[in-house]
């Protein structure tokens, strides 16, 4: 899967959210609660483990995403890209001011050894 990468270079905080529904307009952010703040290394390791997700095919459910990952600049008040995950379409929404649009949309393999260790991750963090 592919990050923008002066955004992932950038990344000082990762903030996981449960998401509890879809955002009320475009562009807005995931409604959900946050469940865990990743900085440093941990922080790194995850979005190298999100890079690692192999690409996949589309798998029909209506995207109906269950966990989101905030990425934030070093001052913590600029959120630089949203990724919503959803591990039954296999689909991932990225938003976010340094979020071109092509990789707005992306598929990804949910069987996948790295999107079993992504969603170990996230069900560790849930609030």
């Amino acid at each position: 899967m592919q990050l923008p990468a002066e955004a992932v270079a950038t990344a000082a905080l990762l903030e996981v959210i449960r998401i509890s529904g879809l955002p009320a307009e475009r562009g807005a952010p995931y409604p959900g609660r946050a469940g865990a703040h990743w900085i440093g290394s941990e922080a790194a390791g995850v979005l190298a483990l999100i890079e690692s997700l192999p690409g996949s095919e589309q798998h029909r459910c209506g995207f109906s995403p269950g966990w989101s990952v905030r990425a934030y600049a070093d001052t913590l008040d600029l959120v630089l890209f949203e990724a919503a995950f959803c591990f039954s379409c296999h689909e991932v929404r990225m938003q976010g001011t340094a979020v071109p649009p092509r990789l707005a949309k992306q598929f990804f393999d949910a069987g996948a050894p790295q999107a079993h260790a992504l969603l170990a991750l996230f069900r560790e963090a849930a609030p």
